[in-house]
């Protein structure tokens, strides 16, 4: 295996599954293990490391290559170190099966980790360094849960003429992403017995004509499209309501995801399914799911290294995705962002996750390449 591939067999092998998705003090919670790690590597080639503490044992890692003169710009290389959790422990055991290696962030997005520090550790070992470009690498904690990393490093004054978000993009530049919105709706009714529902009022049957209208009329309505994003999306994930079957339900609550497209806010959105519903002369209360907004993502593309980026990769044209990531956060922190990684999302939090070696390599050398073009 090459130097980036041993790299990322070895963070595969250190667990590092985001807290949220794990009991309280488990021991494979976590990315603090993963920065240690990191930073030794970051060291041992050269790099100037310190750790930001955002949460009790949760660091970001920060990594910095310092140019030969004096610096007029800053470059970034953000990818996450946590993971969602494992089926098997199994999966902490990288494994090699011709072109692809399998484990759990292999492709989320331990891959992009491995290919961007590699990359930096190979310019800073090489005689080509940059002379007027800093490049930082920040590893960055909780992409998976609030995304605390990127909001912590957004408001620490940090400052950068480009990021580039690690995510498996199949080593496309991304310059757009959907938004991400969580809302709960509740209606209400009054409890009966159920041999006289006629006493009654049905919160589940009055949220069955609200999930009715979301999935179809709203779903319908979604119609404005963007050009590297295409439309918006509604889809209810969860319902709950009543509590035993001989009495008249007066709750019912429904979980709803809404993916918006840049120009949408969460107070635009609520507006509109109030609006319809009133129209429809139904009843809920709208609340937000999410304790911080996760804003759609929309860089321009003619930025000058925005447009060096694409070149240095080949690609024509920007492109989008319609998941959300860190790049939208550190996009609102007033560094321009972009996304990009080896890798397949197909792949990510599945239970047989992998990563073409190929597009690691690929990834590292394009990396490589676009790093060494800067002045």
């Amino acid at each position: 295996m090459t130097k980036t591939a041993r790299l990322l067999a070895d963070l595969i092998a250190l667990p590092s599954v985001n807290p949220a998705f794990l009991p309280a003090r488990h021991r494979h919670a976590g990315e603090g293990r993963v920065a240690e790690f990191l930073a030794a590597v970051a060291a041992g080639a050269g790099l100037e490391v310190e750790f930001q503490q955002v949460a009790p044992h949760r660091p970001n890692l920060i990594a910095r290559l310092s140019p030969t003169g004096r610096a007029t710009q800053r470059v970034l290389l953000a990818p996450h170190l946590d993971t969602v959790n494992v089926a098997s422990e199994a999966q902490f055991t990288p494994r090699r099966k011709h072109d692809r290696l399998y484990g759990r962030g292999a492709c989320d997005t331990k891959g992009c980790v491995a290919a961007m520090l590699s990359a930096l550790c190979a310019l800073a070992r090489s005689k080509s360094r940059p002379k007027q470009t800093e490049i930082v690498f920040a590893g960055l904690i909780d992409e998976e849960n609030s995304q605390l990393g990127s909001r912590a490093l957004a408001a620490s004054g940090l400052r950068a003429d480009l990021a580039i978000v690690g995510e498996p993009t199949r080593l496309q530049v991304i310059t757009a992403h959907k938004g991400s919105l969580w809302l709960q709706l509740e209606t209400y009714g009054k409890a009966a017995h159920g041999a006289s529902p006629h006493l009654g009022r049905n919160a589940v049957h009055e949220m069955a004509r609200v999930v009715d209208l979301l999935e179809t009329d709203y779903a319908a309505q979604l119609r404005r499209r963007h050009r590297l994003l295409g439309a918006a999306t509604v889809s209810v994930g969860t319902i709950c309501g009543g509590s035993q079957p001989n009495i008249v339900p007066d709750r019912c609550s429904i979980s709803v995801d809404r993916r918006t497209l840049p120009g949408e806010t969460e107070t635009t959105v609520r507006r509109e399914i109030t609006a319809l519903l009133r129209e429809e002369k139904l009843q809920a209360k709208v609340t937000s799911l999410k304790s911080h907004a996760c804003w759609p993502l929309e860089t321009n593309p003619k930025l000058p290294l925005v447009r060096r980026f694409l070149r240095s990769v080949g690609q024509a044209r920007p492109a989008g995705i319609h998941y959300f990531c860190d790049a939208s956060i550190l996009s609102q922190g007033d560094i321009p962002s972009v996304v990009f990684g080896p890798g397949d999302i197909a792949q990510a939090h599945t239970a047989d996750e992998w990563i073409s070696l190929r597009s690691l390599e690929r990834g590292k050398d394009f990396l490589v390449g676009f790093l060494k073009s800067l002045p």
